[in-house]
C-alpha cells in the first residue's frame, strides 16, 4: 500500500510530541542528582515498565520477529519460538539480582553501579568497569540507532524510490530527537516518555498481529497448522550443542547470567533501580519486569512466525536481511493510518534506548571520571550544565557509530554479541565485590583483563553460542581474579560486601 499523507501525520505527530513532553521536566532539574537519579518518588510500577521499555530497542521489536521469521538449519538458531527458552533465563536472573546486588546498592547514595567497585575495591576497579561500559554501550547503541534506521529507510524508499542515503537520513532523524529530549530532561523524562513509548509500542505491535493474522487464509486455524507443518512453533530444545545460541541450558543458564550482567551491573539498567525510593521497590519493579518482557518477547516470535505463513501463501517480497521483513509488511501491506502508528510504535522502541543509553553513558563519565578527578571542587549548577552538554557529547558519538554499523547482518545478534563479550568480565567483577572477602583490587584487574582477552579469542576462534558468552566470560574472570587475589594475600580494602562470602 506505501506510506500515506495520514501515516506521516500520525508519525510527525508522534515524534514531535514525545520530544515537546520530555523536554518539559527540565524544571525539575536542580542538582547533578536530580539530573541523573531523579527525586526517588515515581512508583515502582512506572519503573519497572521503563525498564521494559529500556531493554526493549528497535533491535528487539525488528530483530526477534525476523529470527522467528527465518529460515534456518536448526530451529535453535532461530526461525521457531525457541528465543523463549532465553526468556526463561532473563527471570531466574532478575531474582537472583534483588537479592544479591540490589542490598548492595542501596547501602550508601550511590549514583552509579560502579561506584560500589570504588567502595569494594577502589579507584582503578572502578575505572577499568566503567571504561568497558562506556565502550559497549556505545558500541550496542550504535548499532541499534542503525535498526531503527532501517524502519525509517523502509517508509522513506515506499514514497520516495530512488532517493539516496535513506539510512544516512534516518539515523539522524532517530539521534538528533532522542537526544533534544534527553539533554533537556533528564532521567526524569527518560523514565516518563518510556512509560509512553512502550504502551504505544506494545499497542502498535498488537495492532499490526491482529492485522497480520486476519491476512492469513484461513485466520488462525491456518496458521497454527501452516507454522507446525513448518516446525515453527518449537519452544524447547534439549540439544547439547554448545555451538547453538537457543537451546534450553543455553537460555536457563546462559540466558540468567546474560541477564545477571545485563540488569546487574549495566548503568543502563542500574540506574533505573537507583531512582526506586527504597530497596524494596526496586525488587519488585525487577522482578515484574521480567514477566512483562516473556509476555512482549511470545508476542514478537509469534508476528515472526505469522509473516513467514503469511508469506508462504503470497510471496515473501525482496530482503537484504530478514531483518528487514517486519518493516516491509507495516509499509507495504497494513492500511493506511495502521501502518504509522505501527512504525511510531518501533520509533518508541528506538526512542526509549537511545535515550535511557544517553544518561547512563553521561553520568558514568560525570559521577564516575570527572567528579573524583576535580576532587569536588566543581559546583553542583556547573556539573548539572556540563551533565547535559556531556549527554549531547555521547549522543554524536552513537550517531557517528551509527553510521559506521550500516554494515551488520542481523542486528539483534550484532548488538547482544557486543554486549556479551564485555558483560562476563563486569559480571565477574561485581560478584568478586558482593560474594567474596579475599578479593583485591589487583586480582579484580587481573581477572577483567584475562576474561576480557579469553573472549575476544572465543568470539573469533571458537564456535560458541552467543548466550553461553557472558557465562564463560564470568567464569574465567572469577578464577583468575580470585586466584591472583590469593596469591597476593592483601586484605580486602574499605567496607566488607553485602552478604557473606569465601
Amino acid at each position: 500500500m506505501g506510506f500515506s499523507l495520514v501515516d506521516y501525520l500520525v508519525l510527525a505527530v508522534y515524534l514531535v510530541g514525545i520530544t515537546v513532553f520530555g523536554m518539559h521536566f527540565r524544571r525539575t532539574h536542580r542538582s547533578v542528582k536530580d539530573y541523573f537519579v531523579g527525586a526517588k518518588n515515581t512508583s515502582w510500577i512506572v519503573i519497572s515498565l521503563s525498564i521494559v521499555a529500556t531493554e526493549t530497542s528497535t533491535l528487539t521489536l525488528i530483530g526477534v520477529p525476523a529470527i522467528a521469521y527465518g529460515a534456518y538449519a536448526h530451529p535453535e538458531q532461530g526461525g521457531s519460538l525457541t528465543y523463549l527458552q532465553v526468556v526463561l533465563g532473563y527471570i531466574v536472573a532478575r531474582v537472583i539480582i534483588s537479592f544479591v546486588f540490589i542490598p548492595a546498592y542501596f547501602q550508601g547514595d550511590l549514583l552509579t553501579a560502579y561506584a560500589l567497585l570504588d567502595r569494594r575495591f577502589g579507584a582503578r576497579v572502578k575505572h577499568a568497569a566503567a571504561s568497558l561500559f562506556l565502550v559497549m554501550r556505545s558500541l550496542a547503541e550504535g548499532v541499534r540507532v542503525f535498526a531503527a534506521s532501517l524502519v525509517l529507510g523502509a517508509v522513506l524508499a515506499s514514497s520516495f524510490p530512488g532517493l539516496p542515503h535513506l539510512w544516512f537520513w534516518s539515523i539522524l532523524c532517530v539521534g538528533v530527537l532522542t537526544l533534544v529530549y534527553t539533554f533537556e530532561g533528564g532521567i526524569a523524562a527518560v523514565i516518563w516518555t518510556d512509560l509512553i513509548q512502550l504502551v504505544i509500542y506494545i499497542g502498535g505491535s498488537l495492532l499490526a498481529a491482529y492485522e497480520l493474522f486476519h491476512m492469513i487464509p484461513g485466520g488462525w486455524t491456518s496458521f497454527v497448522a501452516s507454522a507446525q507443518a513448518a516446525h515453527k512453533l518449537q519452544v524447547f530444545s534439549f540439544s547439547w550443542d554448545f555451538s547453538l545460541p537457543f537451546t534450553f541450558w543455553a537460555g536457563l543458564v546462559g540466558g540468567t547470567f546474560l541477564t545477571m550482567a545485563s540488569h546487574g551491573t549495566d548503568q543502563l539498567m542500574v540506574q533505573r533501580l537507583l531512582t526506586c525510593r527504597n530497596k524494596r521497590d526496586s525488587q519488585k519493579a525487577l522482578i515484574l519486569s521480567g514477566f512483562v518482557v516473556l509476555g512482549q518477547f511470545a508476542l514478537f516470535l509469534l508476528i515472526g512466525v505469522g509473516l513467514f505463513v503469511y508469506y508462504e501463501s503470497f510471496g515473501a517480497p525482496h530482503l537484504t536481511t530478514t531483518d528487514e521483513v517486519f518493516p516491509a509488511f507495516i509499509v507495504r501491506t497494513l492500511p493506511h493510518g495502521v501502518a504509522g502508528l505501527v512504525i511510531a510504535a518501533i520509533f518508541a522502541a528506538a526512542m526509549s534506548n537511545l535515550s535511557g543509553s544517553l544518561n547512563s553513558l553521561s553520568s558514568t563519565t560525570i559521577i564516575d571520571f570527572y567528579q573524583p578527578m576535580k576532587g569536588g571542587r566543581v559546583s553542583d549548577a556547573q556539573l548539572l550544565k556540563l551533565s547535559r552538554w556531556c549527554t549531547a557529547f555521547w549522543g554524536m558519538i552513537l550517531i557517528a557509530l551509527a553510521i559506521v554499523a550500516s554494515g551488520v547482518r542481523s542486528v539483534f545478534t550484532a548488538g547482544l554479541t557486543i554486549a556479551s563479550l564485555v558483560w562476563g568480565p563486569m559480571l565477574g567483577a561485581f560478584l568478586l565485590g558482593v560474594a567474596t572477602k579475599r578479593a583485591n583490587q589487583t586480582g579484580v584487574i587481573a581477572g577483567m583483563a584475562g576474561s576480557l582477552v579469553c573472549m575476544l579469542a572465543v568470539w573469533m576462534y571458537v564456535p560458541l553460542g552467543w548466550t553461553w558468552y557472558v557465562l564463560v566470560g564470568t567464569v574465567i574472570c572469577v578464577s583468575i581474579g580470585y586466584g591472583v587475589s590469593l596469591a597476593k594475600s592483601a586484605p580486602a580494602r574499605r567496607d566488607e560486601p553485602a552478604g557473606g562470602g569465601a
